[in-house]
């Protein structure tokens, strides 16, 4: 996803941030999901690797939109609610098939994020305006959320390459 723009207002950072922020509750939810749906059985230790994968993604996905509600907050916005779009994967989507499945589903959901900070970031660098929340925050916020999304994809990419 390219934001092909700047960002120049704070309904636009504040919008941006709302994206984030359901980006954010569709990784925690489709990791939950995903533990759900992997065997009961922790003596794999494949197994084991991918379920704790999924559960530090679950909880760094919380902490992300946590972080992001904050900066909404102080634009004085409010932001979509977990249990919705929760309900939302609820409806959309089932669980894969198997562990390859999960982790290439996973894989997908961290360099989404991944992608959409760069370029959030991106686009709030090549704009000169002032917003309500202290520039500098927000870029170093979105930046170490970045870099979390990064450390994911190598995590799960390692991963991968290692069951290959």
């Amino acid at each position: 996803m390219s934001l092909g723009q700047r960002v120049s207002t704070d309904h636009q950072l504040t919008r941006l941030l709302q994206i984030g922020v359901v980006l954010e509750e569709v990784v925690e939810s489709r990791a939950a999901h995903h533990l759900e749906s992997l065997p009961a059985d922790e003596r794999a230790e494949v197994d084991k690797e991918v379920r704790e994968l999924l559960m530090e993604a679950a909880e760094e996905s919380a902490d992300h939109r946590d972080r992001l509600e904050t900066l909404i907050e102080d634009l004085e916005a409010e932001t979509v609610g977990y249990e919705e779009i929760n309900q939302l994967v609820d409806a959309q989507y089932g669980p894969p098939e198997d562990t390859d499945g999960v982790l290439y589903d996973q894989l997908c959901n961290e360099e989404t994020a991944y992608k959409f900070y760069d370029d959030l970031i991106e686009a709030i660098e090549a704009s000169d305006a002032a917003f309500a929340v202290d520039r500098d925050r927000v870029l170093e916020t979105l930046r170490e959320i970045r870099e979390e999304e990064k450390e994911g994809v190598e995590e799960v990419t390692d991963i991968m390459e290692r069951r290959a």
